[in-house]
């Protein structure tokens, strides 16, 4: 496990009874502190409306995490392209790039990352008009190659070397990264359904292209890690109770942990908590190490992204760092 790289998804949680400038504080705190524990990026994601999430402004706070660490790689996990123009992207990745050189990442998604009417809101385009994305893609590595006789240049951005990722919960993901020669981060914490279709497609299709020469993947993958597994499935709850209050169209602040929760849930409920947080490790580091390398051995990831929705935030670092210790 030692020389396989590890990286974090966070989203800035707001939990019960703190707010989202507590969120960032925490985010920066975290950033810093897996860092030093030698994570190899972190990344940001991009959500509105939803009162659990404090990474709305996803390009700002990446801003802020690149400024408080040194080394780990930092970026988007990933920004929704039809929320936005491209060009306004490619210019707020230059200028990422241009204050954090070398350091920044930039993975797209093609989901609004909202509900309808916020993202009507956003003043995205209608749903209908989702299959402009492979366009948008384009058009948004063209600003970043800016062939000389290109009339609209993104200053900055022209020029600057930001890799492009690819993100995705379904084969179309996959299928687009594969064409376009790009490495492909997977959903798989929250659409295990689709992992193991999605890696073949993305492997068997993929083209080298000037940014890669052969395919790149990484997973995510829900990690709660504490001293002994009971503790460990304790402070999991908090993430199930957050996916259950989504589904049943109460999204929340992250809650703290409550024993017996899975007592609670509807048998539907708990079947789709199974099944949609399937690709989650939760336990002491001996469960943990076990977890991760059957993962990747089972799915030959070449990268883990790890996400920890957890209550207390010093459990949360103390979760990264036993990773970092195994």
């Amino acid at each position: 496990m030692a020389s396989f790289p590890l990286s974090v998804l966070d989203l800035s949680p707001i939990v019960e009874g703190g707010d989202a400038a507590q969120a960032l504080r925490n985010t920066l705190d975290l950033a810093a502190h897996t860092e030093r524990c030698g994570f190899h990026r972190y990344w940001l994601a991009e959500h509105h409306n939803i009162p659990s999430v404090a990474s709305a402004a996803t390009s700002v706070v990446i801003a802020a995490v690149a400024g408080a660490t040194r080394t780990i790689r930092v970026g988007a996990g990933g920004i929704m392209l039809p929320n936005h123009a491209p060009l306004m992207i490619a210019e707020q990745f230059g200028t990422l790039e241009s204050l954090y050189a070398g350091r920044i990442d930039l993975a797209i998604g093609r989901a609004p990352g909202t509900d309808p009417v916020t993202a009507r809101a956003l003043r995205r385009s209608a749903p209908g008009d989702i299959d402009t994305f492979p366009q948008d893609v384009l058009e948004l590595m063209l600003y970043f190659r800016a062939p000389p006789r290109q009339a609209v240049k993104a200053i900055p951005g022209a020029g600057l070397n930001v890799p492009l990722w690819i993100l995705g919960s379904s084969l179309y993901g996959a299928q687009l990264a594969a064409e376009l020669g790009l490495p492909y981060a997977f959903a798989s914490h929250f659409a295990p359904a689709h992992l193991m279709g999605a890696i073949e497609v993305y492997r068997t299709r993929f083209r080298p292209s000037e940014q890669l020469d052969a395919p790149y993947l990484m997973l995510g993958l829900n990690v709660t890690a504490a001293e002994t597994d009971d503790e460990a499935r304790r402070l999991f709850t908090s993430h199930q109770q957050a996916y259950v209050n989504l589904r049943r169209g109460m999204p929340a602040p992250i809650p703290p942990p409550s024993d017996g929760f899975m007592d609670t849930v509807q048998p539907h409920e708990r079947v789709e908590i199974e099944q949609t947080l399937s690709a989650a490790v939760v336990g002491g580091p001996v469960t943990v190490r076990r977890g991760l390398e059957d993962f990747r051995r089972r799915t030959g990831a070449d990268e883990l992204i790890l996400v920890a929705q957890i209550f207390d935030h010093a459990a949360r670092l103390r979760s990264y760092e036993i990773v970092s210790q195994l």
